[in-house]
């Protein structure tokens, strides 16, 4: 059986793509949408950069640059953020996929679709916020979509509220939508894939934590 894939079409309905996928053995526009998702997430950073977005340090540091030095400093800052985000894109399709993969068996290209998914949510979520910090001035991790708003009334640790930040109500579908997956294509135990989902992302959580709590002295260094 083939199936084309059409992630935008993928949950309407949820169920019918879900037994396509679970009957398919051939996967068509698979790489392609990997790299056209590789290509938006480049975009999407890039149009954030260039907006200025987490570039203070270098705007802090204006009056202590030449022009010539001040352009040359936000092109490389834009530069740095396009390849974060190709780094960040393909670890999020492959990684989870290859994880989920030993733990279910589940054939690596059809986990793949799922990440695929995952992945345009988030950039979804990360578009979604850019209009909340141009006009709003609220950083990630104190959006709305965010729990970090609430964290930061309870503590003003900065790791506790970046992983609060980090929790949204998109990561909260994005785990629904995972356990979902697994579960229709796994004959594992739902209790152990929603385990297995929950422990990732709370890595997942925590890293994001530890490097927004990195990002601000790592910039200032290459800047300075």
């Amino acid at each position: 059986m083939l199936y084309q894939i059409n992630i935008l079409k993928f949950l309407f309905p949820i169920d019918d793509h879900l037994y396509r996928v679970h009957k398919a053995e051939t996967l068509k526009n698979l790489w392609k949408i990997a790299s056209l998702l590789v290509l938006f997430s480049a975009v999407v950073y890039a149009w954030m950069a260039i907006l200025g977005i987490g570039s203070d340090i270098i705007s802090g540091n204006a009056t202590a640059f030449n022009p010539l030095e001040y352009e040359e400093s936000k092109f490389w800052f834009v530069l740095g953020r396009i390849g974060f985000a190709v780094l960040f894109a393909l670890l999020i399709l492959f990684v989870p996929s290859y994880i989920f993969y030993i733990i279910t068996g589940i054939p690596y290209r059809k986990l793949l679709i799922m990440q695929e998914i995952v992945l345009l949510a988030m950039l979804i979520e990360r578009v979604i916020w850019v209009p909340l910090v141009v006009y709003l001035g609220l950083d990630w991790f104190v959006s709305p979509l965010s729990f970090g708003i609430i964290a930061s009334y309870f503590t003003d640790l900065p790791w506790v509220v970046f992983f609060f930040g980090a929790i949204s109500l998109f990561q909260l579908w994005i785990i629904w939508f995972q356990v979902r997956f697994l579960s229709y294509l796994s004959t594992i135990r739902k209790r152990w894939i929603w385990f297995s989902v929950i422990f990732l992302h709370i890595i997942y959580w925590a890293v994001v934590a530890a490097l927004a709590f990195m990002d601000i002295h790592m910039i200032s260094g290459w800047f300075e």
